[in-house]
């Protein structure tokens, strides 16, 4: 959970000293970090101050998750933590945005009556005076939700590039049911004058970096492009400015993220422009490292790989959602792939770059998983060699195809599946982990912890992969750094390394 502290230039041309203050909470993924920092942008040029304390704001705006039960569950959870603080004196407004708010708008707002709103994806651009009204005391109408994937054309060639159908751009309206767009809207400046409408919310020298929007996969399990839309590539050039706006915010690490990131380019008329991105993109000034996220397996292709294995300053670290191994499975989920054409491609990276790190996530308990698919899959999570895996367990997400499928298994089942790869994943990336002893890494220190410098080596994602902790290190290294370590040894998946030398 991260929220906005109050650091930073605040711009806009109606902010006051004693400007009506709101925090922003943020669930969820990286993606849904790149929305909430659009929205302190746009909140800060309409006149509010950013708060990071919840008590001290007099309005709360959570940005919500509804990618599976969990998340939907921390998203009510906290709404409802901030609707407590009216009872101690202080009435703040208790907003919510976000994917659930976009996936379930009224029907949201009646079933929690302690949010005094529920507001869409088209809201944000209006955010300031959608919350104005609310403190007012003006009921704000929320949004029946809609299949977002209706808005832009089926063919990706035909979406026009000014057609925005997502939160993180604000050059245009979003093309309605019949495909006519909505009147442009102005765009307000960014912090700073410059060409990006972000305003970070932490001193963290990673930050994510929106490649594109929605998703045009059909996963049977999946309801993320019903309320995300169809996919869309934003512009290279808008997504260079904004990575130069991010690294003279200090930030050293750019951390590419999408629905979908081997899809990028497609809408746009060439398929490998991601291929063409990333030089482009290390060779900013200050930017130590480039990070690719959310690859498909079934679409990669050499170029890629060959463009991320073999461009100086791109991370050797593969993202890649496999969900599962067995074949019957992923047919019935609706992908591609099986455990030999996985292992042929985590084959191929190797071969180009032997200390690459992969993750990835798995989903159990599916529909009509039999006991030799979960066979099919802890065999194939023995081989492939893992340096993080996420693991999940089947529950139905309404308006999926899965959620009509006969074959269910009951939760105790499911539950039962999920602790034994659980089990197994764990002892797989720590025995990975320990592989890695005496392998030289190059790590970007990301924070102190007890006077102790930690960051992640080019395998470790953030947040989620785990991290490196340093020793030797010089008393000058600062957050930003980049060190040439050994690893010398490991917690589970942690590692722990002696610095050799300070790289940038």
């Amino acid at each position: 959970m991260k929220s906005a502290a109050d650091t930073g230039p605040t711009s806009g041309p109606d902010h006051v000293t004693d400007a009506t203050t709101v925090a922003l909470v943020t669930l969820g993924c990286a993606r849904n970090e790149v929305d909430s920092e659009e929205l302190a942008a746009r909140l800060e040029h309409g006149g509010f101050r950013l708060v990071d304390d919840s008590a001290d704001a007099d309005a709360v705006v959570v940005n919500t998750c509804g990618f599976v039960e969990a998340a939907k569950k921390d998203s009510v959870d906290t709404l409802l933590a901030a609707s407590d603080l009216k009872t101690d004196g202080r009435a703040p407004a208790v907003l919510a945005v976000g994917c659930m708010a976009e996936r379930y708008g009224k029907e949201l707002a009646e079933a929690l009556p302690e949010a005094d709103g529920v507001l869409g994806f088209d809201d944000y651009p209006d955010i300031s005076a959608r919350i104005r009204s609310i403190l007012d005391g003006n009921p704000h109408v929320p949004h029946t939700p809609r299949d977002r994937r209706q808005q832009l054309p089926i063919a990706p060639a035909d979406r026009h590039p000014d057609r925005r159908a997502e939160p993180g751009d604000a050059g245009s309206g979003v093309a309605g049911r019949q495909g006519a767009p909505e009147a442009p809207r102005a765009r307000p400046a960014s912090p700073g004058g410059g060409p990006t409408l972000r305003r970070r919310m932490t001193g963290s020298p990673v930050a994510p970096l929106k490649l594109a929007s929605g998703c045009d996969r059909r996963c049977s399990f999946c309801a993320i492009p019903t309320f995300r839309g169809a996919f869309l590539s934003r512009r290279p050039t808008d997504i260079v400015a904004e990575a130069r706006w991010l690294a003279g915010q200090d930030v050293r690490e750019l951390f590419l993220v999408s629905e979908n990131s081997t899809s990028y380019g497609k809408d746009l008329g060439d398929l490998r422009l991601l291929e063409s991105l990333l030089p482009e993109l290390v060779l900013i000034e200050g930017v130590r490292r480039v990070r690719v996220s959310y690859l498909q397996p079934a679409e990669m292709r050499p170029s890629l790989i060959d463009a991320m294995t073999r461009t100086p300053g791109v991370a050797a670290y593969f993202d890649l959602s496999f969900q599962h191994a067995s074949e019957p499975v992923l047919r019935r989920m609706r992908r591609f792939g099986g455990a030999e054409s996985f292992l042929g491609l985590l084959e191929q990276i190797r071969e180009r770059m032997p200390e690459a790190g992969v993750r990835s996530n798995v989903i159990v308990g599916f529909p009509g998983e039999a006991e030799s698919d979960l066979e099919v899959l802890s065999d194939f999570l023995e081989r492939a060699r893992l340096d993080a895996i996420g693991v999940f367990g089947y529950s139905d997400e309404d308006g999926t195809e899965a959620a009509g499928f006969g074959g269910k298994l009951d939760d105790d089942e499911i539950r039962a599946r999920v602790e034994h790869i659980t089990g197994l994943a764990e002892e797989l990336t720590t025995q990975r982990a320990e592989d890695r002893r005496g392998e030289p890494v190059d790590v970007l220190v990301d924070r102190y912890d007890g006077g102790v410098p930690v960051g992640r080596a080019a395998h470790q994602g953030p947040e989620v992969d785990g991290c490196t902790t340093l020793s030797g290190a010089p008393d000058v290294l600062r957050v930003g750094d980049v060190v040439r370590a050994r690893v010398t040894g490991n917690t589970g998946i942690d590692l722990h390394a002696e610095v050799l030398e300070v790289v940038a």
